[in-house]
């Protein structure tokens, strides 16, 4: 085995690639539902429609990429090849997506779901080999824990970077291509219908052509280390994914991970809506180019980067499990609180604060056991499927989004929203402040619950890394 250490240069390198990545997902995690109702002009349930079965395909799409990436061959390994392959559609695609074409009703409903489902794909293609490059990069189970703390770490730098600039990027645009579209004293929600649809392009394009440079970067800093035991033209998928499927740890990460992922799903999903519906302060901060909403994102990832910089410490004392169980049990706990607190922003953004910091601990915490799960599955089979796995991790992660934001789109229409409306009514006001805090309490309270039946502990693991290890030296 290959004992070369990992330098802060690599770890760095490692986190560019999901600063890439993070900063085009929150863009669909946090803004798409609102373009598609208030820019793009499409229903809430429409836009929910085609979230769900765009990313449900691409789910299953992720398995086939780690399928594809574990047999792939070239002299920069299996994984990092991709991130060189697919860092301009990557942001080309990005580009498209936000393009709003002069077409019918019908006609942008087919463009809507032919480019979204096309972005995502093309995000499996980069992001499930990049995610399977943990596993690649060390065998050791601290190691990679810091890895994922630094990639979680620049994954929120990526999104604090996101927000800061989207919307001032959409305003310079929009003045600059259509003078009259907007009005500088006031925010892109206000305007959003008649914000040019180049700005919006343009916008995401800005941020497209980092995420590039950071792909790029991220290919060329990191190095693959970690090699199959048992060669791979003697097993089958047929093989790989029974042994999948038998693995009882996966099944509950991905279930956990799912929930998870639902808790951040609907809470972004919705923070436009809340925020513009019922706290009804949707003013500038002097002097920075952003609304009330963008502060309380920036908050939310400014709490999660203190998370997941604390995670690998506190964790290495307390264990992955238990940090976890009791991490997304505080975010649940003051995910309910936020429900009754006085329409206020300074309670609102203390609540953001403290959900955030323990939502931040979750992530890093779930990326690293999805890499025990990998050492785990070649200890029982002696087959090491690590791009099959982490497509696992990326599917959950697609599934929590796919079905937090139909969900999201779905209860604004069963609560009577109306796209673009001067005042919406008090039970779809209820609907938000629902959508905001008790209903991802529930999922916090589901993923508490099934990371009780997870059997991997570090004590566990630990024995398992030291018997691969005799086994490759050997």
């Amino acid at each position: 085995m290959n004992k070369d250490t990992i330098s802060l240069k690599e770890k760095i390198g490692y986190g560019f690639g999901d600063a890439a990545s993070s900063m085009f997902w929150k863009i669909f995690g946090m803004y798409s539902l609102f373009f598609y109702t208030d820019v793009f002009g499409i229903t809430a349930a429409a836009a929910g429609t085609m979230f769900l079965i765009a990313r449900l395909w691409d789910s299953v799409f992720d398995v086939f990429v780690g399928i594809a990436a574990d047999r792939t061959k070239t002299k920069w390994g299996k994984y990092r090849p991709y991130l060189l392959w697919f860092a301009i559609p990557f942001a080309l695609m990005g580009v498209i997506t936000f393009y709003v074409p002069d077409f019918s009703t019908s006609g942008k409903l087919i463009y809507a779901y032919i480019t979204y489902s096309l972005v995502m794909i093309v995000y499996s293609l980069i992001n499930v080999p990049y995610a399977s490059l943990l596993g690649a990069i060390s065998p050791n189970p601290e190691e990679r824990n810091s890895l994922s703390s630094y990639r979680m770490a620049f994954a929120f730098i990526g999104s604090f970077v996101t927000f800061m600039l989207l919307q001032p990027l959409i305003d310079f645009f929009a003045e600059r291509f259509d003078p009259q579209s907007l009005d500088t004293t006031q925010h892109i929600v206000e305007n959003s219908v008649s914000t040019s649809a180049i700005a919006w392009a343009m916008g995401v394009g800005v941020i497209g052509l980092l995420c590039v440079i950071l792909f790029i970067l991220c290919f060329s800093w990191t190095k693959e280390r970690v090699q199959q035991i048992e060669s791979e033209e003697n097993v089958s998928i047929t093989t790989d994914l029974k042994n999948l499927f038998n693995n009882s740890p996966w099944w509950i990460l991905v279930g956990t991970g799912l929930a998870a992922l639902l808790f951040n799903a609907i809470r972004d999903s919705v923070a436009i809506y809340y925020f513009r519906d019922y706290v009804q302060v949707n003013y500038k901060m002097s002097g920075t180019g952003w609304d009330i909403t963008t502060i309380y994102f920036l908050i939310g990832q400014a709490a999660n980067l203190i998370g997941v910089i604390a995670a690998p410490t506190i964790s290495a004392k307390y264990g992955k499990k238990k940090t976890y169980m009791i991490s997304i049990l505080l975010a649940g706990f003051f995910s309910v609180i936020f429900y009754f607190i006085p329409n206020n922003l300074t309670f609102i953004f203390i609540l953001q604060f403290l959900i955030s910091v323990f939502a931040g601990y979750v992530l890093p915490l779930l990326w690293s056991m999805f890499a025990d799960i990998v050492d785990h599955q070649e200890f029982l089979t002696g087959r090491r499927a690590t791009g099959l796995i982490f497509s696992s991790s990326s599917m959950s992660q697609k599934l929590g989004w796919a079905l937090g934001a139909a969900l999201s789109g779905w209860i604004l229409a069963w609560f009577n929203y109306v796209p673009d409306a001067p005042q919406q009514t008090a039970d779809t006001i209820f609907g938000e402040r629902l959508m905001i805090s008790l209903l991802p309490a529930a999922c916090c309270i589901l993923a508490f619950v099934g990371m009780i039946f997870y059997p991997l502990t570090d004590k566990k693991v630990k024995e398992i890394t030291r018997q691969l290890e005799e086994k490759r030296n050997s």
